[in-house]
């Protein structure tokens, strides 16, 4: 049970191979063996490598599905179309297109299975580079609000240092007209004369200024401080919202890039590994030596050609034989004289209904 379905997975015809010696059996169930577990690997390989697209079990089981079958089908036709001949060119010559498209097969079905076998390195790959997006996608934020930050924070600086400045000036005046009551500066007249009066109301005037200033500079502090507040809420909320896409940065192709900077020799081994796979079953035909059932295939499609080739000629014999009867028989015919009498009466007739037709329609004309 288990040989003939492998048999029926070689693609041989099992109608032969019923009436073929046991060891040609084996071998072209050894054959479809090869040809159901290549699919059967192409099956897992695809049903993990689209898991982690569509990160749905059923969904990545149902396509892995499909294109496990799709191989199998690709396998099962590329060896049942490798003929024996006498010349080993020839074969070469003949499997050379099977050979690059299982190269084709072997890369797809040996890439997922290489992302699973290499999934923690991948992952610490990933990890890394998710690292790097996190912080350059914070520095990019950050080019659209450091700017006004930094400009912010000058205005406040500024406003801060112009209060300093009027305070100094203030305390300036303040030990001026101190000084000129005490007698140690100015007039250096002990007493509150006329000049320490004027000194004091430039004091008392430059002091309303400060206390004017420090309300207004305050309020514009604060409000500066305020905008400062909400440009880091939005840079915090944009870093948030935009973190996400990168925690999501593992998809196939990510993998696939990060499997990219790993060592190549092992994943060029697991290669090998599946083209050696991929292509046992064109190398064993091609390798093998022609055995009982290629000569039975050979004998029955020869047998066919032969059949083929003398319908053909006798079609051919039959056509030019009714084709040499036909010419004599409308030879003899026309001869006959009535025959010629009522073709000549036909064509007298209709030669009078033209002239009758082309009288008419000239009548109409005029």
């Amino acid at each position: 049970m288990l040989k003939q379905f492998f048999i029926i997975c070689s693609g041989a015809d099992t109608d032969i191979l019923k009436d073929s010696s046991i060891g040609e059996q084996n071998k072209y169930a050894g054959i479809g063996a090869t040809v159901f577990f290549t699919a059967l690997m192409a099956f897992i390989a695809s049903s993990y490598a689209l898991y982690t697209v569509f990160d749905n079990a059923f969904a990545a089981l149902g396509f892995g599905l499909v294109w496990g079958l799709l191989i199998f089908n690709l396998d099962r036709f590329i060896v049942s179309t490798i003929k024996k001949r006498n010349n080993i060119i020839d074969e070469l010559i003949q499997a050379s297109p099977r050979l690059l498209l299982a190269v084709i097969i072997a890369v797809v079905i040996s890439k997922p299975l290489e992302l699973k076998i290499f999934e923690k390195e991948i992952n610490q790959v990933l990890l890394e580079q998710k690292n790097d997006l996190t912080l350059a996608n914070k520095d990019q934020i950050a080019l659209q609000y450091v700017p006004k930050t930094e400009a912010l924070q000058q205005g406040i600086e500024a406003l801060r240092s112009e209060i300093d400045d009027k305070e100094t000036e203030v305390n300036a005046l303040y030990d001026t007209y101190i000084n000129e009551a005490e007698g140690t500066a100015g007039t250096k007249l002990l007493g509150k004369g006329p000049v320490y009066k004027e000194k004091r109301e430039k004091h008392d005037a430059a002091l309303a200024e400060l206390q004017t200033l420090k309300e207004t500079n305050k309020s514009k502090i604060v409000a500066a401080e305020t905008e400062m507040v909400n440009l880091k809420a939005e840079y915090d909320a944009q870093v948030s919202s935009s973190q996400p896409i990168i925690d999501g940065f593992d998809g196939l192709m990510a993998r696939v890039s990060a499997l990219g900077t790993l060592p190549w020799l092992p994943s060029f081994f697991i290669f090998l590994l599946f083209l050696a796979i991929e292509t046992s079953p064109i190398f064993a035909k091609l390798l093998s030596p022609k055995g009982e059932y290629d000569f039975k295939l050979e004998d029955l499609e020869g047998e066919i050609k032969s059949w083929t080739a003398q319908k053909t000629h006798q079609r051919s014999v039959l056509l030019n034989a009714d084709n040499a009867l036909n010419d004599k028989v409308y030879g003899d015919l026309s001869t006959e004289e009535e025959i010629y009498a009522y073709k000549k009466k036909m064509a007298r007739d209709l030669l009078k209904k033209q002239q009758e037709a082309f009288y008419d329609r000239q009548t109409k004309i005029l």
